[in-house]
């Protein structure tokens, strides 16, 4: 069968098998461009499970576009921490203040001008616009991918910029002039509960099944092809959890680069030993009392792994290159991404 075939058979199959099959989840309640958006980007590298309760809360604190134009960043933080990838967040405000001012404060409604929005690629404006607009945009992510390349034992690189656009286009040509949004979510779907990443794929329970070609050839395993990953190089740090009449220091990371603009437990490059640590926090001018205790934890980033030795320490004096947060106020004013809060966390 041609690979062409495949693919028109599919699409048909999609609408009937998504409304017996879809899971109901907080932002398919309806079809509102800021709910849409902010949930597709939360969902970027990350669970659905684990998105459901940032997405309501963010929605709580932050309920329209005008409101996170407007919000304090610091909240924005907290309101994300945890989530990872924290570009978002800043990108997520820096898109909503460009739709005041140059969009009236309306969400644009065209592709062009979504795709333009601060943090929106291809796979974010297609899924906003098909869903919301009815758009034939397509949404191509690596679930989409992998139903694709599945389907049709399609062995190029998925990774190659030109071969997305090639399925993206193979897939908009097929869009009906109806149901576009239907369409999107029906694929995501499809790879997110069926045609699964991580395990032996659902092909039981899957409309694709009798004209899948990876099935046929019993040969899932080897789809989608990806490039060779570049190792991921090595980091080692010495945090530091200073308590001084229980508050805790904390100080901003810089303002570019990874964790930009976030809080952080005080640390320096590389392992120090006890007593190196001691020395580090007469140093800072802390008058060090004791060493509590030393763990050592990681922490993987996309293109780095982070090797931590922390020491807590208790001290005399709150020296002022930090900031000094009790824990009420850690709790809700400070937002440390995971790699530090494990540490408070202990």
């Amino acid at each position: 069968m041609e690979n062409r075939e495949r693919l028109d058979r599919l699409i048909p199959a999609l609408p009937g098998w998504y409304a017996e099959h879809r899971r109901e989840l907080p932002w398919r309640a309806d079809r509102e461009p800021y709910h849409v958006w902010l949930s597709e980007i939360m969902l970027q590298q990350t669970r659905v499970e684990a998105v459901k309760g940032y997405y309501a809360r963010f929605l709580a604190a932050v309920p329209d576009i005008p409101a996170l134009a407007a919000a304090d960043p610091e909240l924005l933080h907290k309101l994300w921490e945890g989530l990872g990838y924290y570009s978002r967040v800043r990108n997520l405000q820096k898109a909503a203040q460009v739709i005041m001012t140059e969009h009236g404060g309306v969400f644009p409604h065209s592709y062009a001008a979504v795709r333009a929005l601060p943090g929106v690629g291809d796979y974010t404006a297609g899924a906003v616009c098909s869903i919301c607009f009815d758009l034939p945009t397509p949404a191509v992510d690596g679930n989409v991918l992998r139903v694709l390349t599945r389907l049709e034992a399609d062995g190029r690189c998925v990774d190659l910029p030109a071969v997305k656009q090639a399925l993206r286009a193979e897939l908009a040509a097929r869009y009906p002039e109806r149901g576009a949004g239907l369409l999107t979510q029906a694929l995501m779907e499809l790879g997110a509960t069926v045609c699964l990443p991580n395990g032996t794929p659902r092909c039981e329970a899957c409309p694709a099944a009798p004209f899948c070609a990876a099935r046929e050839a019993g040969a899932w395993q080897r789809y989608p092809v990806r490039g060779e990953k570049r190792p991921r190089r090595t980091e080692r740090l010495t945090v530091f959890v200073f308590d001084c009449g229980g508050a805790l220091a904390l100080r901003k990371r810089k303002a570019s680069g990874l964790l930009a603009g976030l809080w952080e437990f005080p640390n320096v490059p590389g392992w120090l030993e006890a007593q190196q640590a001691l020395d580090q926090a007469a140093d800072w001018g802390l008058r060090p009392r004791a060493l509590v205790k030393q763990l050592e934890r990681s922490h993987i980033f996309t293109h780095v792994q982070w090797q931590m030795r922390c020491f807590y320490i208790s001290c005399g004096e709150e020296a002022e290159a930090f900031v000094w947060a009790d824990p009420q106020a850690l709790e809700t004013g400070y937002a440390l991404p995971t790699a530090f809060r494990m540490f408070r966390e202990a």
